[in-house]
């Protein structure tokens, strides 16, 4: 995922044009019809959504690569279309995307199945790989159809790419924690960011419910443990994006984007639940949550770091997508939450489905779900993803708890799975200890990076 240094991408021609005159043409319409008191209606808004995203997808087409979208989307944000679309079997039983979810997902595990494909290695970031596992695990959890007996299984997928990020677990700096990058040629591996141990510490909290296996709860203890000491999340679980290495991970980027209290909520949430109602989870779940009150302009969600701005990119358009997808999971492991996040999901997915208001078919979400039906002239597989995942999440009651092991999942496991990289395979054997931190060099900030944090931006906490 390529959030602080970005990395640019060429747009073909149409789109551009096509975006110019969409925008001039931006007027006031009705949007989808969407009524939340009738499960009908939620559903074939969410269907109507999912049909405009897969629109985008060219990974099915004769001479196109399965798995993957065109540009400017990078790879991981298939793997989280793909998850939009797990949901959307899971709350609507509709299976019409489910061969190209299937075909696609298998399509990119790569030959030790851990969704270290051959075709993205050379840029792929732990949190990139990490999108795709979580793909995996909520196939397993909601009961996704499994694979032929022949090809990878969800949970095995998940288990390898745990696995893999449990062995590059790095204390040489910062005390511990998952850098951005893989491997050390690209551009922002001297950058330890809180999406990436966000996704490790949201598949371990469910690795160990769904598993029993205690060793992967262990990890998501000293995963948030870490990412609280490191001052990525603060004393009042504000989540930041990341810090660099070179400094010792003493310079934090204080810019905050939707889905990290996300990934750690629905985490904490599964925590709550494997621990049999801890309170000092059921303290963590508070805490982020109403902390995620700064994404929220009078009950709307919003991108408070790009939004206002109008600077939101490829990437960010699709995060809204996570903080909905993961705050309606985190209600089944946490039902005490019910009350405070239905509404803030309700009365964004009205405002998202008024949005799906513009592009060629009249039917194309924006990403300005505050502007009511004013469509706000965008268009693009993040939009859709977001307003599919903020719609179909309020059909929550209808559907069951996600499974485990114990209560009728079918998944195949494989506590060895993965390898991609080297180091133990087995987590209950990668406990590194926290130890002191040690010295860093000093380092130079990426001049993006820079910018972005001089430019003083009005909601950034201090």
């Amino acid at each position: 995922m390529r959030l602080a240094y970005g990395r640019g991408s060429s747009c073909p021609s149409w789109v551009l044009s096509m975006s110019l005159s969409i925008l001039a043409g931006s007027n006031l319409t009705t949007g989808l019809t969407l009524d939340l008191t009738d499960p009908n209606s939620i559903k074939a808004a969410a269907g109507n959504v999912a049909y405009n995203m897969m629109t985008y997808y060219t990974g099915n087409n004769t001479g196109d690569v399965p798995g993957n979208l065109p540009a400017p989307y990078y790879w991981w944000e298939a793997g989280a279309m793909f998850g939009s679309l797990i949901d959307y079997f899971y709350y609507t039983n509709d299976s019409t995307y489910n061969d190209v979810v299937t075909q696609g997902m298998l399509w990119q595990t790569g030959p030790q199945n851990d969704f270290m494909t051959p075709n993205q290695t050379k840029t792929e970031g732990n949190d990139d790989q990490g999108f795709w596992a979580m793909a995996a695990m909520a196939a397993a959890e909601q009961k996704f159809p499994d694979p032929p007996s022949s090809k990878p299984q969800w949970l095995a997928l998940a288990q390898g790419v745990f696995n893999d990020q449990a062995s590059r677990w790095d204390t040489q700096y910062c005390n511990g924690g998952l850098r951005w990058q893989i491997f050390t040629f690209n551009t922002g591996y001297d950058y330890k960011n809180t999406i990436s141990n966000g996704c490790f510490f949201n598949l371990g909290a469910r690795l160990a419910l769904y598993t029993g296996n205690d060793s992967y709860a262990q990890w998501a203890d000293k995963t948030f443990n870490w990412t609280e000491a490191v001052g990525l999340m603060d004393a009042n679980y504000h989540f930041y994006d990341g810090a660099h290495t070179t400094l010792n991970c003493s310079d934090v980027n204080r810019l905050q984007w939707t889905y990290n209290p996300g990934v750690f909520l629905l985490g904490a949430a599964v925590m709550y639940n494997y621990t049999n109602g801890s309170t000092l989870w059921e303290t963590r779940i508070n805490g982020i949550l109403n902390a995620t009150g700064i994404f929220f302009k009078n009950g709307i969600m919003f991108e408070v770091a790009c939004e206002p701005s109008g600077t939101c990119d490829t990437d960010n358009y699709s995060f809204k997508a996570y903080l909905a997808r993961w705050m309606v999971a985190s209600v089944k492991y946490a039902p005490f939450i019910t009350s405070t996040v239905m509404p803030l999901l309700q009365t964004s997915a009205k405002n998202a489905a008024l949005q799906c208001s513009g592009g060629p078919n009249g039917q194309m979400c924006g990403s300005k779900w505050t502007a009511g039906a004013t469509w706000d002239g965008t268009m693009g597989v993040g939009q859709q993803m977001s307003a599919l995942e903020v719609i179909q999440a309020n059909l929550i009651d209808l559907v069951p708890v996600p499974v485990t092991n114990k209560t009728g999942g079918t998944s195949q496991g494989n506590v060895a799975a993965g390898g991609g990289l080297g180091g133990s395979s087995n987590p209950a054997l990668s406990q590194n200890p926290i130890t002191g931190r040690d010295k860093a060099g000093a380092g130079v900030l990426t001049t993006i990076v820079l910018i972005s944090v001089i430019g003083g931006a009005w909601w950034m906490i201090s």
